[in-house]
């Protein structure tokens, strides 16, 4: 396979093509590379890139150049899959690493096409890239370290390229969870000893420490990663286990209503009821509480429930009654926080909800939560009716969830339709691998 790179500085790739794995392969003659100097394709003196069009600073690569370079490339080693970078690229994966090894593998020719300066004329990658990749959102001074990047996990899918294939197969991003910890002597380093099921010699006892670890990790460091990937049941239920347990509370008290969003009540609605707790069954929520202190309110939710929770609500539609299993009914938060705690034995991290959250507020993305759920401690969301949570019970959550927000200003969705974004958004699958 020839890789050919079209850079301004070949020397940089000199020692880095010699080295290590890369250099061995290299010299078995499993990978030829080939690094065109782009200032070989214009004369002594004259400049390879040029300013920009417009107002403002910066240098751009001239398109004629890279040009004579991609052509020249083609000419000696047959036609290539062109690779340029860019922060404005698709951001690359391991699931790109994998798909680009089987490009290369098939056209016997990759090559790659690093920027300086501020880029390079647009209309170079409009015409000659054939896929623009980006190693993350941030900015470097130009492409060759990306593509260095890009080589360091590309060649080591390639056949025969790294020793042993166990090793890539099993390695962090090669399925849905991270690579498990490893260990070596001494056996106590720094305070800090090897888990003695490393040491027991018990083949499975090990495994079973390796995959559950795997997943913790996973979890916790990068559930992003974890719900983008096509998952089996087993893993499915290995994830699920790692999770602490998710409660949900809807507020008919504690909470704003009227024009003037002053603090009060709210009655409870039955469409509430059986939407929230269908969402809460999906996602895995172990409890979904209403609270209400109004008696006659608490009184017509039981009659409600005492059908679902019976067996003619269990004849009637056995998924709804899976469903309104998980709803009970309390007076207020304090009853909500005191049920859970004896559940489960520790205090519940609270995690509020609204549309108006400001910049005084803990706020929390959806990418965040690891920050919770490394507390080991259950997870309370609250759901606000009316016209929201009132200060003094947003003043009592540990963080707020970022508001559920579309491009437009409106942001008035009803609170069984914020519930079910919210928890898909916190506890869903998202595959896009």
């Amino acid at each position: 396979m020839n890789i050919s790179i079209v850079t301004q500085f070949p020397k940089l790739y000199e020692p880095f093509l010699e080295t290590s794995i890369i250099g061995r392969a290299q010299r078995e003659g499993r990978v030829q590379f080939n690094c065109a100097d782009l200032f070989s394709f214009v004369r002594p003196k004259e400049r390879v890139d040029a300013p920009a069009f417009g107002h403002g600073v910066g240098m751009l690569l001239r398109p004629e150049v890279v040009e004579k370079a991609i052509v020249a490339q083609e000419k000696a080693h047959g036609p290539a899959y062109k690779i340029f970078f860019s922060p404005q690229g698709k951001r690359l994966t391991q699931n790109d690493l994998v798909r680009l090894a089987r490009i290369a593998s098939e056209r016997k020719h990759l090559m790659l096409v690093p920027s300086r300066y501020e880029g390079m004329d647009a209309r170079v990658e409009q015409v000659y890239a054939d896929e623009l990749i980006s190693i993350g959102d941030f900015v470097l001074m130009g492409g060759d370290v990306p593509a260095m990047v890009l080589l360091e996990g590309l060649l080591r899918l390639m056949p025969g390229i790294v020793g042993k294939q166990e090793s890539v197969e099993r390695e962090s991003f090669a399925g849905p969870f991270f690579d498990y910890p490893a260990y070596t002597e001494p056996v106590e380093w720094h305070g800090l000893k090897v888990p003695d099921v490393i040491r027991s010699g018990n083949h499975a006892a090990i495994e079973t420490w390796r995959q559950e670890t795997a997943a913790r990790n996973t979890v916790m460091r990068n559930f992003d990663w974890l719900r983008s990937q096509s998952i089996t049941r087993a893993q499915r239920d290995l994830t699920r286990v790692q999770i602490p347990n998710h409660y949900v509370a809807l507020m008919h008290t504690d909470v704003l209503v009227g024009p003037e969003r002053t603090e009060g009540v709210t009655s409870v609605t039955s469409i509430d009821i059986h939407d929230i707790a269908r969402s809460s069954r999906t996602y895995g929520v172990e409890k979904f509480f209403i609270a209400t202190p109004l008696i006659d309110q608490q009184k017509i939710v039981q009659k409600f429930l005492d059908f679902w929770h019976g067996g003619a609500g269990e004849k009637y539609n056995p998924s709804r009654y899976e469903a309104m299993r998980l709803v009970d009914v309390r007076d207020n938060f304090d009853a909500v926080v005191t049920a859970i705690r004896e559940a489960e034995g520790k205090e519940p991290v609270v995690v509020a909800t609204s549309a108006r959250a400001d910049s005084s507020d803990v706020l929390l993305t959806y990418g965040d939560q690891g920050t919770v759920w490394q507390q080991d401690r259950p997870v309370l969301l609250l759901f606000g009716t009316g016209r929201g949570l009132s200060e003094r019970l947003m003043a009592r959550a540990d963080y707020v969830l970022d508001p559920v927000e579309g491009l437009p200003e409106f942001n008035h969705l009803s609170v069984r339709s914020a519930a079910a974004v919210v928890l898909d958004r916190w506890l869903g699958l998202n595959r896009r691998q």
